[in-house]
């Protein structure tokens, strides 16, 4: 099974790719290939912030000074 990568990794990896396709320096089945995993480690980011976002709760104060969870959308 493969391993789960963090945001971070994800992102630093889609950078890296970015920036080769931008310098413009590889060969267009080299290029193709970069684009397509760009694209599944873009979709992999939206994946994790969308899960991230989920479980951001905002706490709030009643009015008896008791705290509440609400979600955060």
């Amino acid at each position: 099974m493969a391993e789960k990568k963090s945001f971070e990794k994800t992102m630093e990896e889609l950078e890296e790719i970015v920036k080769a396709l931008e310098a413009g320096q590889i060969e267009l089945d080299q290029a193709l290939l970069l684009f397509e995993k760009g694209i599944k480690l873009s979709k992999a980011c939206q994946k994790l912030l969308d899960q991230a976002e989920q479980k951001v709760v905002r706490l709030t104060k009643t009015e008896e000074g008791n705290l509440e969870e609400e979600s955060f959308a």
